[in-house]
């Protein structure tokens, strides 16, 4: 399965594409595709049919995209940023490596 540099809550930047220049926050991760979805990007309309749970019409939904055409906002600096490895000590002296901003080294993983 591949990785993907994004996680689920991630604050990120909209790269390329129709909504060059948009944030928002990733609802989901879709390593095996190598796509996310994100808040209010790439929205599709949906046309549905009426059912016990599903009010009939026409539906709003955001759509995946590619990992690549999205970059991580770092809650510190508040700047699209890359990602780097850090590593961190835990206990039993074991070393974990976690994602940090490229820019200020803030840890995005707590």
């Amino acid at each position: 399965m591949a990785k993907l540099h994004v996680k689920k809550g991630d604050q990120v930047l909209i790269l390329s594409g129709k909504d060059k220049g948009k944030k928002g926050k990733v609802l989901t991760a879709l390593p095996a595709a190598g796509k996310v979805v994100v808040e209010g990007v790439n929205l599709i309309k949906k046309h549905a049919r009426a059912t016990q749970h599903i009010q009939a019409g026409i539906h709003e939904k955001e759509a995946p995209i590619y990992s690549s055409k999205v970059m991580v906002i770092c809650p510190k600096c508040k700047e699209a940023t890359r990602i780097k490895k850090a590593p961190i000590k835990k206990a039993n002296d074991k070393v974990a490596w976690v994602r940090a901003c490229k820019k200020c080294g803030e840890l995005l993983d707590k």
